[in-house]
């Protein structure tokens, strides 16, 4: 499409808007601001050990943030661009971030709005010193009608919504080109930087994610924790056309989820990050609020599929800011393939030690 043709995300969020006709223009304004920030931190990502400040933004890395994990000087600087960018137009409620422990309040200076925006800064921030594609995560909830009507701070409970009630959902990624993939609700979109407009330009309308696939994503090295049923798929999928499925798949592990998300919603795929017995205190790796509702949603708005491989991940109930789960998300017809394997008993052949397949991955 030439350029001129192109929508531009303002424009695109525009003709969404008209759907709606009483609608304030507040939800535009907030997307905007996201954009920004995610612009910002593209720039500091793609300037790396050149940078290291962005505009008024200062940042030092090495503390240990809620989640238990070291922060790079990346994780905290997209931190503040994120509440810089968006906590003063009076969009918002209240934020949660991956990277801060509590509730993040609208200052007094401001007014606040009827939103609720949660966010990962930064994932796969570890990538970040071999120059792997990383991104920012974000999700944007209605606030209470009790928030709105009175501006009282938020509190944790505000933001325990399930993935069904998200307004929108959205990642940025930064790679060879910046991109920012986004769905209100009709679909999913992506819209590329250009770097000479400084404009987020609509370049993959309607993104659909194919409902079969021969490539799978997961981390090979916690086999030894995996339940029988992830054990059972993944076995299949090795054993290629001469075993049950029938045909050939290839593995991938970028390490990143948004940079995985991103190839399946181009390509087809399934990413599994399943609950394994590794550490029992955790149910699961990724954050419920933060990673697997707004990728979740991602993907079912584009005809895939999200799952924690027993339930729907859109029908979870978060019972924490920073609760953990196991995520499978992806191609419809295998998330569907791993979600009945947990609920159909086991074969008797995965059980037998003398008839059960052999396989790389198998205790």
């Amino acid at each position: 499409m030439p350029l001129t043709q192109r929508s531009t995300l303002t424009q695109f969020l525009i003709e969404e808007r008209r759907r709606f006709p009483g609608a304030s223009g507040d939800f535009n304004a907030l997307i905007l601001d996201v954009a920004l920030a995610c612009k910002a931190i593209a720039r500091a990502v793609a300037l790396g050990e050149l940078g290291g400040h962005s505009g008024d933004f200062s940042a030092q890395g090495g503390a240990i943030n809620v989640q238990g994990e070291t922060q790079k000087k990346l994780d905290v600087l997209s931190n503040q661009v994120f509440i810089r960018r968006t906590e003063w137009a009076g969009n918002l409620a209240g934020m949660a971030s991956e990277e801060m422990e509590a509730a993040y309040q609208i200052p007094a200076q401001y007014p606040r709005g009827k939103y609720l925006l949660v966010f990962d800064p930064l994932d796969g921030s570890s990538n970040i010193d071999v120059n792997v594609s990383v991104g920012s995560i974000f999700s944007v909830l209605r606030a209470s009608k009790e928030v709105e009507a009175t501006g009282r701070d938020v509190v944790e409970a505000d933001f325990l919504q399930s993935g069904a009630q998200q307004v929108a959902a959205g990642y940025a990624l930064y790679g060879p080109t910046t991109m920012l993939v986004l769905s209100v609700g009709d679909g999913v979109n992506g819209f590329t930087l250009d770097p000479e407009l400084g404009e987020f330009m609509l370049t993959h309308p309607k993104i659909r994610v194919p409902e079969e696939t021969q490539e799978f994503a997961i981390n090979a090295s916690n086999s030894r924790f995996w339940e029988a049923p992830v054990k059972r798929y993944v076995d299949e999928c090795l054993a290629g056309k001469p075993g049950a499925r029938g045909k050939d798949f290839n593995m991938r592990w970028i390490a990143s989820m948004v940079a995985e998300a991103h190839r399946i919603l181009m390509r087809g795929g399934v990413f599994l990050y399943p609950r394994d017995s590794k550490d029992p205190s955790k149910p699961g790796r990724l954050r419920l609020l933060y990673e697997a509702n707004p990728v979740g949603f991602l993907m079912e708005q584009a005809g895939g599929r999200a799952s924690t491989g027993e339930t729907p991940m859109m029908s979870v109930q978060p019972s924490s800011l920073h609760q953990r789960i196991g995520l499978v998300f992806g191609s419809k017809n295998e998330v569907e393939r791993i979600e009945r394997y947990h609920a159909e008993p086991l074969p008797k052949a995965s059980v037998d030690p003398l008839f059960s397949p052999r396989s790389l991955f198998r205790d």
